[in-house]
């Protein structure tokens, strides 16, 4: 018997369900080149390059001089729930108090939390495609069978309620939506979401995943629209999950937040006990000053973030063989890269490669499902520097070239 093979005997069959994420592979990979001396330039992470603000340092500080080292309750300390209470209500339209909220290591940590804490084996999870890369392979995990509903850049990479209706069985227990959209950017808007509610009536025991990290990062002129705010009478089946990594560039920090049913909140807070404990605590006093603290620098951020989109978005369409439309939110453009594919690179994972040779990290589409939507290409970040930015487009247009 091989190591290989005797390793494999030994991994349980939830895990072998499941694949290790290509975005941190990517990212790790180019890390490593970089290390061995080769100039790479990232655009494969999800990542602000803005410092952390100012004020959430000094409150990291302060906790730190002031012995804010130990354990804290599993799911939070009061003030950390407090904070999160207020950025829901605040921020996203939901009507939250302190015991609605559970606080994790991470917006991944409360999701996979939450799938664990309900699903059984041969359950339905409906996720929209593409999807971020963690979303079907922490249903896997769970025993969920993966029901994929496929978008189309026309539609603006939205489900419709029609869609949805025709994707529900009696296996049906999870919808999961992110708006705006990881790697798409879309944006669902408030008749968007009103109209799959209409559907959702008709279907009690389905429960809705809102996963609103990047809610801050929308550069059209609407409000943010999330479902628990505008069909209250829906909440007690609604999971909104949010966080302090994408808005407040804090993604070391590893804080999320979730509010949903009470009974949802305890069952992850139960697990969560078992897996890994309290989330970090000085983590939360920095998360608390993030909520609690100024937001006007946010609109600052974002006019930075859409301009780099406009540049990225323009500097894409105009190499031969790639385009991509323009993102309503986030910091993602989703390429497609279709007429390349056969010119020397046999599919977009060899492409994502090929581009990461001439110094220029990207992640293969077909990581985000991209499969499901007739999509070939890779997705890019613009949460970088305008240098990064400008060095790496122009080696991604070398690249392309030399095919």
């Amino acid at each position: 018997m091989t190591q290989a093979q005797a390793s494999a005997d030994r991994i349980s069959a939830a895990l072998a369900r499941i694949a290790p994420s290509q975005t941190t592979a990517m990212t790790d990979r180019a890390t490593a080149m970089r290390a061995e001396g080769r100039d790479i330039v990232s655009l494969s992470v999800g990542e602000p390059d803005f410092a952390t603000p100012a004020h959430v340092v000094e409150a990291v500080k302060d906790a730190l001089d002031q012995g804010a080292t130990k354990y804290t309750p599993v799911g939070g300390t009061a003030a950390m729930k407090r904070a999160a209470a207020l950025h829901f209500t605040r921020d996203l339209g939901i009507a939250a108090t302190p015991a609605d909220v559970t606080v994790s290591a991470g917006g991944k940590q409360a999701i996979f939390h939450a799938l664990l804490a309900t699903i059984d084996p041969g359950d339905e999870v409906l996720i929209p495609a593409p999807w971020w890369v963690s979303y079907p392979e922490i249903a896997r995990f769970a025993g969920a069978n993966v029901v994929p509903l496929p978008t189309t850049a026309a539609d603006g990479f939205r489900i419709s309620a029609e869609q949805l209706a025709n994707a529900i069985t009696p296996a049906t227990r999870w919808l999961l939506l992110n708006s705006p959209g990881n790697p798409t950017g879309a944006v669902y808007t408030a008749d968007d979401l009103r109209a799959l509610a209409d559907v959702l009536d008709r279907h009690a025991r389905i429960m809705v995943m809102s996963d609103d990290i990047y809610a801050p990062l929308r550069y059209g002129d609407t409000p943010h629209a999330t479902l628990a705010a505008l069909r209250p009478d829906l909440a007690d089946r609604i999971l909104t999950v949010s966080g302090v990594s994408k808005s407040h560039a804090m993604t070391g920090f590893r804080i999320g937040v979730a509010t949903g049913p009470g009974w949802l909140i305890r069952a992850m807070e139960r697990l969560q006990s078992h897996s890994s404990g309290n989330p970090c605590s000085i983590s939360q006093a920095g998360a608390v000053a993030a909520f609690e603290g100024p937001q006007d620098f946010l609109s600052d951020w974002r006019a930075i973030f859409r301009a780099r989109r406009d540049r990225v978005v323009e500097a894409i369409n105009a190499i031969p063989g790639l385009s991509t439309p323009v993102p309503d939110g986030a910091f993602y453009c989703f390429v497609d890269a279709a007429p390349l594919i056969g010119e020397g690179c046999e599919d977009d994972n060899a492409l994502a490669l090929h581009m990461l040779e001439h110094g220029v990290a990207v992640v293969a589409a077909s990581a985000f499902g991209g499969a499901h939507c007739g999509i070939q290409g890779f997705r890019v970040s613009f949460a970088a520097d305008d240098d990064s930015l400008t060095e790496a487009l122009t080696r991604m247009e070398r690249a392309v070239a030399a095919l």
